[in-house]
């Protein structure tokens, strides 16, 4: 199989809209309304101070998807980017998908002079993901996720 690995564009925001629909249902039971999704994903593509997709293309279409939304660090006086939205359609996980969605990501991040890191959050119950992305060289941190919805 051979997959490519690109930005987003606009053509996309349907499958990126399923594909963040898919995850909310598959991890965390949630249904994402589809307006409010295909509104976001917009979003994001058309203003690229929000962050970007990256998307995972074999056999003719999208395959999977991740995005990338931007953290400051007066610390370090640079960019983290956060990785958000990663989901792979079932019939494409362990061939290497998300591995080679990582690759670009980092390549493209160790290329910006301004971005000091990489990072996500994973829900506590989804071990298969964090394997995965242990087994990739990233760390767990001593860092606790607190949050407040409006």
């Amino acid at each position: 199989m051979t997959t490519i690995f690109r930005r987003a564009t606009p053509a996309d925001i349907a499958a990126i809209a399923a594909f963040n629909q898919a995850m909310a249902q598959e991890t965390e039971n949630k249904t994402l309304p589809t307006g409010t999704i295909l509104a976001g994903v917009e979003r994001m593509i058309s203003d690229s101070s929000l962050g970007f997709y990256l998307v995972a293309e074999a056999d003719g279409g999208p395959v999977g998807c991740l995005g990338i939304t931007f953290e400051w660090s007066d610390w370090r006086n640079g960019l983290f980017w956060w990785i958000q939205s990663v989901y792979i359609d079932p019939n494409y996980r362990r061939q290497g998908v998300f591995g080679g969605l990582y690759a670009h990501v980092t390549e493209l991040a160790k290329n910006t002079t301004d971005v000091c890191g990489i990072r996500l959050y994973v829900e506590h119950d989804n071990t298969n993901a964090q394997q995965t992305y242990l087994s990739l060289g990233m760390e767990e941190t001593h860092y606790k996720l607190l949050e407040v919805e409006f």
